[in-house]
């Protein structure tokens, strides 16, 4: 099956709000169809399929319904995350730790997967993750999400390449601080510092990472997997 023969079925993660929900409304300016999987509906008017990602047996649910109720999946933006508190690691709780993990990394393992196994057969596939540019300098105070997020890139490079030649691409967007909600989970001191290492002195806006996560999840990305690309203000130069 070709890419042609799919419909633009987009499925993102956290789509209700934020980041989610900027990205669904620029695939759906591309022609995708975004189906949304998240724990409550958002205001954008996209379908919606109800799903902890971090729960095995609902991806796999949310997975079928998808696909019986909008045709096959074509592109996953596995986007649904949080940071939790900003703790140092002697103040972070084991529970907190990890449900930081579940979220951000399980949860992109067990949707990764699970799709991933629906596209390989059809020959074709697009698998966007948020990273963060915590996950490759550490942030502090904020272990547990920085943690996760390095994990999300390896395990990014690691399906990119186990999944080279099917079809299917899996790349990685590493942003700086994004202008949304989340950073309310986080303290002043920390969004500052993250600010302030930023050359152009502000924050990412959702519609400039929604640009690049289309390109990653068109066509016209096909040179490319498992790669990171870093969305970071000028911050980072490596």
């Amino acid at each position: 099956m070709s890419a042609a023969d799919l419909a633009k079925v987009a499925v993102v993660t956290g789509g209700a709000k934020g980041i989610g929900r900027a990205v669904c409304e620029r695939l759906a300016d591309g022609g995708f169809v975004p189906v949304v999987w998240d724990l409550a509906e958002g205001e954008g008017g996209h379908a919606f399929v109800p799903c902890d990602v971090a729960d095995e047996a609902q991806v796999a649910a949310a997975l079928a319904r998808t696909e019986s109720e909008h045709g096959p999946v074509a592109v996953l933006v596995n986007n649904a995350g949080l940071t939790g508190p900003s703790t140092t690691v002697a103040q972070t709780p084991l529970a907190q730790w990890q449900k930081v993990q579940a979220v951000n990394l399980t949860g992109t393992f067990l949707c990764s997967r699970a799709v991933a196994a629906a596209m390989a057969p059809r020959g074709y596939g697009r698998i966007v993750n948020i990273a963060s540019l915590a996950g490759k300098e550490g942030t502090p105070t904020l272990s547990a999400y920085s943690a996760a997020k390095a994990g999300v890139i390896a395990l990014t490079k690691s399906q990119g390449k186990e999944l080279a030649g099917s079809g299917v691409l899996v790349n990685a967007v590493a942003p700086a601080a994004i202008e949304t909600e989340l950073l309310q989970q986080m303290s002043e001191e920390t969004v500052a510092t993250m600010i302030g290492k930023s050359p152009l002195k502000r924050l990412g806006k959702v519609e400039e990472l929604a640009e690049l996560v289309a390109w990653l999840a068109s066509e016209k990305c096909s040179f490319s997997t498992g790669a990171v690309f870093d969305l970071s203000g000028g911050r980072a130069t490596y």
